[in-house]
């Protein structure tokens, strides 16, 4: 009996908590409200050390963290949100620590299927974002899956950059756009129309430079599944990118709490939220002189 009424005072203290976040949230939302938030899901590793937690448990937390973070996106009206899961350069860390955190995010990714999980509750839409060819054939056909079972969610997006670095998306999209230029000139040369770089009047030299334009090599990002992110969230004080969304960040929000991921909290989230909202008009100036 006593450990059903504690069960039951437990529920209704979240509910309370529940209530009220969400009434912070209608205030909040008064003033713009970011579309799309990345984060930079840093300390993990450091965190396990400081708690002396078993080699791995530190991620296991910061997938807690995780969880927090994306039901707080969701609740404001947050549609977009991005995540730094595995960068191409964590492959040459220790063979074992990368099978271990290749296991546990197959175990994560098999989750998001589930009718409970978080993605289901909010209906979002999962994306992975990277070289997917670099993961193990269970993991990607675990990506694979997830995406399938949740194309039709439509109230967000959820976007999971593994096997990804800034620099391989761009080298990627410019090698799309020059072969797609490449196929669309060979079809124009066969079928005897040429590709218009020789028309009357026009500058030889200067149709040539502009055969791969910049909305070219845009369109075959990996992200263009989202616009670009408002606000960019990195843990531990850092404030460096580290080859995360470089092509999109040039004039998004970085906010840097000193908190390791797995202690990142509401008022972290809320403050980041806030500081923003002051910056927004600002933000908003640069982006439209760009």
């Amino acid at each position: 009996m006593e450990k059903s009424n504690g069960n039951k005072a437990t529920q209704i203290f979240w509910s309370i908590v529940s209530f009220l976040r969400r009434c912070l949230f209608l205030v909040i939302s008064v003033r713009p409200i970011p579309h799309h938030i990345a984060f930079i899901m840093d300390g993990n590793r450091r965190y396990a050390k400081k708690r002396k937690l078993k080699e791995g448990d530190g991620h296991r937390v910061g997938f807690l963290a995780l969880m927090s973070m994306l039901k707080f996106c969701y609740e404001l009206g947050v549609r977009y949100v991005t995540i730094y899961a595995f960068s191409i350069d964590n492959f040459k860390r220790d063979p074992e620590e990368v099978q271990s955190l290749m296991d546990l995010i197959q175990e994560k990714i098999e989750g998001l299927i589930k009718e409970e999980s978080i993605v289901n509750r909010y209906g979002i839409k999962v994306h992975f974002i990277g070289n997917l060819k670099l993961l193990s054939e269970p993991v990607r056909l675990a990506a694979e899956r997830a995406m399938e079972a949740t194309a039709n969610n439509s109230r967000g997006v959820l976007s999971i950059c593994i096997a990804y670095t800034s620099t391989d998306e761009i080298v990627h999209a410019v090698q799309e756009s020059c072969e797609e230029k490449s196929d669309e000139i060979s079809v124009m040369n066969a079928s005897g129309a040429g590709y218009g770089l020789l028309q009357l009047g026009g500058n030889e030299k200067e149709e040539r430079e502009n055969i791969v334009k910049l909305t070219d090599i845009e369109k075959h990002m990996y992200m263009t599944v989202a616009p670009d992110p408002d606000i960019l969230i990195r843990t531990s004080g850092e404030t460096r990118l580290s080859n995360f969304l470089l092509w999109q960040s040039a004039h998004c929000y970085l906010y840097s709490p000193s908190v390791l991921w797995p202690e990142i909290g509401f008022r972290h989230f809320t403050w980041a939220i806030l500081s923003f909202q002051r910056s927004y008009f600002y933000l908003d100036r640069k982006r439209k002189q760009s």
